[in-house]
């Protein structure tokens, strides 16, 4: 079996556009689109499997070639569509995995294909996620950078999946990102000393050591810290103190959304987790796009985390 990188990429948004265009239209700006993505994948080497309605499955013999593409994917993408109506902009979320995969019938399969998959789905509006295995494989000298975001739990796999969030904005390129060349020595994020996480909605505020928790955010009595909005789920998110880490885990109905203040990239988890490195955004239960979105901000200082909800 040949070991390549797999690339799911799919298009966001394009139920409104049907709404707005219409079916012929509509099918027509996508399949654009798509065959858009297709070309530029073929141009760095890959080979398109298949077309997926608004996604694509690029597969590529070289990882190089496949995370080159990836990033000009998005940065063309989001120039063409930066003067786009809003109800029209169709983003782009992107999955990375490699592996080894078995091809049959025009068709393929294998671990790798279904762990990008799943990551397209994980990933937000402009985002591209990869897995460990992606990042490792990368030239010593590269230019990319990326965020380790933790071990993320894939429908289908017994075995957590260390995920990272490739950083293709040049206006985020800074030295705070892991350059994948020293991944090895760096993966994991400095372990944070013994915290305790404060938590404001409204007039509430409760603030817990981390010793107690894990603790859980929702809008039901029996969670520890109760956010009163309907879109939010009894036990919505899950706040855990592990290894020295804060890790956020989306229990919900609806989903959760994480943003961290160096990046407008969104991690949006359903069923998933996530560590929190840094000061960001949690929105419960609608995107970060909904401006009424109950949304939890959090930030750590003087040895603490601190988080606001407004």
């Amino acid at each position: 079996m040949a070991e390549v990188t797999v690339v799911f990429a799919d298009l966001t948004g394009s139920t409104g556009v049907f709404e707005s265009l219409g079916n012929a239209k509509a099918t027509q700006a996508i399949t654009r689109l798509t065959q858009w993505i297709g070309k530029v994948s073929v141009a760095y080497r890959g080979h398109v499997v298949k077309y997926l309605g608004d996604g694509v499955l690029v597969v590529f013999p070289d990882n190089a070639d496949a995370v080159d593409a990836v990033t000009e994917l998005q940065r063309v993408h989001r120039d063409r569509i930066r003067n786009w109506p809003e109800h029209l902009k169709m983003r782009l979320q992107l999955g990375v995995a490699r592996g080894e995969i078995v091809e049959q019938d025009g068709d393929c399969f294998g671990d790798a294909v279904n762990v990008a998959s799943r990551l397209s789905d994980l990933s937000g509006p402009d985002q591209i996620l990869a897995t460990e295995a992606v990042i490792e494989k990368l030239p010593a000298d590269t230019l990319v950078r990326s965020r380790n975001l933790g071990a993320m739990d894939i429908r289908g796999r017994t075995e957590a999946c260390l995920v990272h969030r490739i950083e293709w904005q040049a206006e985020v390129m800074t030295e705070s990102f892991t350059v994948p060349s020293s991944l090895t020595a760096h993966t994991a994020p400095q372990p944070l000393a013994l915290a305790s996480i404060e938590l404001s909605w409204l007039d509430i505020n409760t603030e817990f050591s981390s010793g107690e928790l894990p603790i859980f955010l929702g809008r039901d009595h029996d969670a520890q810290f109760m956010v009163k909005d309907p879109r939010v789920s009894r036990r919505h998110a899950r706040i855990e103190w592990r290894a020295g880490k804060f890790y956020l885990e989306d229990v919900s109905s609806y989903g959760t959304w994480v943003r961290f203040s160096d990046s407008a990239a969104v991690v949006a988890l359903r069923r998933q987790e996530c560590v929190l490195l840094q000061e960001g955004e949690i929105a419960l239960g609608a995107p970060f796009e909904d401006f009424t979105v109950p949304t939890v901000s959090f930030k750590f200082a003087d040895g603490k985390v601190h988080l606001q909800t407004k």
